[in-house]
């Protein structure tokens, strides 16, 4: 089983490249960039969000990064799985047999 970090780390690039090769991209990365400063909503709540939102949308690079920034904004393990069961419950069970992405990634970090 690929380990889904590294999948996210070399599929960026890839992104990345098109980004430079597309420079429009520059204002969707700034309104990126924007969308997670706190404001109403903490970064770690925006990055909870944004993992159920990334399942709901089968984006399986959406589901490894926003794992890992959720856990980097200070999400415990508690509060991704109860995340993640929201978008279970809102997107059934083809949400719910990408849950495994977001079981890998907590591995990889040590927090599972």
């Amino acid at each position: 089983m690929e380990n889904q970090l590294e999948y996210y780390t070399e599929t960026g690039k890839y992104r990345d490249k098109f980004d430079q090769g597309f420079p429009t991209m520059a204002a969707y990365t700034a309104f990126r960039q924007a969308v997670y400063k706190d404001g109403a909503l903490n970064l770690k709540t925006k990055r909870l969000i944004a993992l159920a939102c990334g399942l709901m949308a089968s984006c399986i690079r959406c589901v490894q990064g926003q794992a890992r920034d959720a856990i980097n904004a200070g999400a415990t393990k508690d509060e991704i799985l109860e995340a993640v069961a929201v978008a279970v419950i809102m997107g059934g069970t083809a949400v719910s047999a990408e849950t495994w992405r977001v079981v890998k990634v907590l591995e990889e970090l040590g927090k599972w």
